[in-house]
C-alpha cells in the first residue's frame, strides 16, 4: 500500500497536514505487510526509481532509494527489512529491474489487538527516530518516522484500513473509500464533489475466467490506438469491503490465496488480464474501430 497515506494517519507529512511536522522529505514509496489472520504481521518498507539510461545511473538510484527505506523504522533501531529498486526503461531493449534487500530482525507487528473494522482516527506521533543508546548519555532522535512498540496496535491498524481504500478505490468506489481513510489522509477527497473528467464510479462489471468482478473502466490512448482498462474486485470481496467487513475480507482472502488463476489472457475479452492475490483484477483490451 502506498506508504505516504499511510504515514500521514500518525505524521503531519507535509505543511498543510495538522500536528507535529516532520520536516523529514525521505520516505519510502511503499509499505508491503505480510499478514495471517490472528497473527503477527511483519512490515517492509519500498523504495522504488526508475531511469531511462543505464547501470551507472540505476546504482546511483539504488544507493539514494536507501535514504527513503531507511526514513521508516519499525520496532528496534535499525533492524526493519526493506526493499529497493531501480528500473531501467531503455528506448530500445530489455527492461532491467536491480533490486536490493537490506536484511533485519525488526519490522514485526504484534498479533492485532484492534477490531480492523472499526473507523481509524488519526494520531499526532512525534517525528523522530530513536537511536539506541550506547551508554548512560542520551542519544538525540534522527530524522524520520518511528513506529515504536506502543504504537504496533494502531499501525497494523492503518495499514489494514489503508489496504482496503486502495481497494475499493481501484474498483472505483469513491463512497466505499471514504470511511477506510482518516481525515488527514485525505477522506474529503472521495466525498466532496470530482470533476466528471477525473472522477472514476464504480459502475461496470465482467466475468473473466469464471469469477464476477465489478469496478470501473477507462478508455485512453496508447501509441495511437484506443485502449479500454477495468480495473476492479471480485465482487464477492468487494462486498465486504463496501459494507466495512475488512475482517472478513481478510479470512476469505487468505483462504483463497493460492486458488486465483493465473492466465493472463482471457479469451471473451479479447485482451491481457491479471488477477492477484488480493482479489482485484486489471485487464485492457484494444477497442475495435
Amino acid at each position: 500500500m502506498p506508504a505516504d497515506t499511510a504515514l500521514r494517519a500518525g505524521w503531519a507529512l507535509t505543511s498543510r497536514d495538522s500536528g507535529p511536522k516532520s520536516g523529514y522529505r525521505y520516505r519510502p514509496q511503499f509499505f508491503a505487510e505480510i499478514w495471517k489472520p490472528g497473527e503477527p504481521s511483519r512490515v517492509f518498507p519500498i523504495a522504488c526509481k526508475g531511469n531511462h539510461s543505464g547501470l551507472s545511473t540505476s546504482h546511483a538510484q539504488l544507493a539514494s532509494a536507501s535514504a527513503h527505506a531507511e526514513a521508516v523504522h519499525i520496532g528496534a533501531w535499525d533492524e526493519t527489512p526493506c526493499l529497493v529498486f531501480s528500473t531501467e526503461l531503455p528506448l530500445d531493449g530489455p527492461l532491467t529491474v536491480h533490486a536490493l534487500e537490506a536484511k533485519g530482525d525488526g519490522g514485526w507487528l504484534d498479533a492485532p489487538a484492534r477490531v480492523l473494522d472499526h473507523t481509524l482516527e488519526d494520531e499526532n506521533v512525534y517525528p523522530g527516530i530513536q537511536p539506541s543508546a550506547e551508554s548512560d548519555k542520551p542519544v538525540e532522535p534522527v530524522p524520520g518516522y518511528h513506529v515504536k512498540p506502543d504504537l504496533y496496535a494502531w499501525f497494523q491498524h492503518a495499514l489494514a484500513r489503508t489496504a482496503a481504500a486502495g481497494l475499493t478505490a481501484f474498483a472505483g468506489d469513491g463512497r466505499a473509500t471514504a470511511p477506510y481513510l482518516t481525515k488527514r489522509q485525505g477522506q474529503r477527497h472521495f466525498t466532496g464533489l470530482t470533476h466528471a473528467a477525473t472522477d472514476s464510479v464504480q459502475d461496470a462489471r465482467h466475468r473473466f475466467l469464471g469469477i464476477d468482478f465489478v469496478g470501473t473502466d477507462h478508455v485512453f490512448r496508447l501509441n495511437r490506438k484506443r485502449v479500454e482498462t477495468f480495473s476492479g474486485v471480485a465482487e464477492d470481496l468487494f462486498r465486504h469491503l463496501a459494507e466495512g467487513r475488512v475482517e472478513q475480507y481478510r479470512r476469505e482472502v487468505y483462504t483463497r490465496r493460492s486458488t486465483w488463476p493465473r492466465d493472463t489472457w482471457a479469451s471473451r475479452w479479447n485482451g491481457p488480464i491479471s488477477v492477484h492475490p488480493d482479489g482485484s483484477v486489471l485487464a485492457m483490451r484494444l477497442l475495435r474501430q
